[in-house]
């Protein structure tokens, strides 16, 4: 029996509702997205200890203690210094009301017609400091405080030579390949390994940097940098807009515009100069795909979406060019320079 090809609006109206319950089910998917990409990364080290003779259980919890201690690292670090920043936050806001005030009104002696209220509701100093801050602390919250996400991680990893079996029979017998599992497996490990030491880096940098010049709470403003250097294109804009803010209130027009120089400068040497070199071919996906799909994953799953987008978007991309049918999804989502390497080939 020939199989009838489907309905453009069928399989349009199918990812709609896909779309929609995984909206609902955001209390379940998250944490299982987030164990499976804390696996991908966690395989490369467990393997090396494997090698090295230790036997493969205690590998698995080995490196899961490891993790776990740097989370919960991270989460206290982000929970304490959030905290400090709280009890302080009302009278940076009020600082930030006035000179937004005076602003006003200088701009008003100028014959530039803008009312202060309006200006307060585009420009809520308030959201500004704690948006980034909210953000990060999201993040923080789930990945220390969720033993959830812990325990479907060891099932995972203890599963792992049993599904590296499973795919070997299902290509034997079935004839069905699963080469694209690797693939997907090896280009999201190298991607968040490399995106953690360079994220890394530049909160480092930041927080020395914010410490030297004398902006409060560099240690929290760097974490923040640290974070949010995950979210493509606009991560590093969300952390430094409050920590420009804040060197307002605290060292005036000079110092938020010292702030903003540093920022500029660690982003440009390590996110154009640094990553692209370590990142070797790339991540297979155009400028224009990355910032769509930060957008898109952020609407499914909020924050926690926006720190995955790429890995998730690099995962359909993969699973896409693994089916003839799909391939030419996979072409329109890939850069410039992949589809000449075709062109080439062909």
């Amino acid at each position: 029996m020939k199989s009838q090809k489907k309905s453009p609006f069928v399989i349009g109206a199918a990812i709609i509702i896909i779309l929609a319950g995984l909206m609902q089910a955001q209390s379940i998917v998250i944490p299982i997205l987030l164990s499976l990409f804390i696996s991908i990364v966690c395989t490369q080290p467990i393997l090396w200890l494997s090698k090295r003779k230790v036997p493969f259980t205690v590998a698995v919890f080995i490196v899961l203690i490891g993790i776990l201690l740097i989370f919960t690292l991270i989460g206290s670090l982000i929970g304490e210094s959030l905290s400090e920043f709280a009890k302080d936050a009302p009278k940076y806001e009020e600082s930030l009301k006035n000179i937004f005030n005076d602003l006003m009104i200088q701009l008003n002696q100028r014959g530039i017609q803008f009312k202060s209220d309006q200006f307060l509701q585009i420009l809520d100093p308030k959201k500004i400091l704690n948006f980034s801050a909210n953000m990060v602390g999201q993040l923080g919250g789930i990945m220390s405080n969720s033993f959830l996400i812990m325990l479907i991680t060891i099932f995972i990893l203890l599963e792992m030579n049993g599904f590296v079996l499973k795919t070997k029979v299902i290509e034997l017998k079935h004839g069905n390949s699963l080469k694209f599992l690797n693939k997907i497996g090896q280009s999201i490990r190298n991607y968040l390994s490399i995106k953690t030491i360079v994220s890394l880096l530049t909160g480092i940098l930041i927080t020395i940097y914010l410490y030297i010049i004398g902006v409060d709470y560099a240690i929290l403003w760097g974490t923040i940098a640290f974070m949010l250097n995950y979210i493509p294109n606009i991560g590093s804009i969300i952390a430094a807009v409050p920590t420009m803010l804040l060197a307002l209130v605290q060292l005036g027009l000079g110092g938020m515009i010292w702030t903003g120089i540093g920022y500029l400068v660690v982003n440009l040497i390590v996110g154009n100069i640094i990553e692209p070199k370590v990142m070797g071919k790339g991540l297979g996906l155009s400028t224009l795909v990355v910032f769509l799909s930060l957008v898109f994953w952020g609407f499914i799953f909020g924050s926690v979406g926006m720190f995955l987008s790429v890995p998730l978007t690099m995962t359909i991309k993969i699973m896409l060019e693994a089916n003839k049918d799909t391939g030419w999804v996979a072409v329109l989502l890939g850069t410039e320079e992949e589809t000449k390497r075709i062109l080439d080939q062909s």
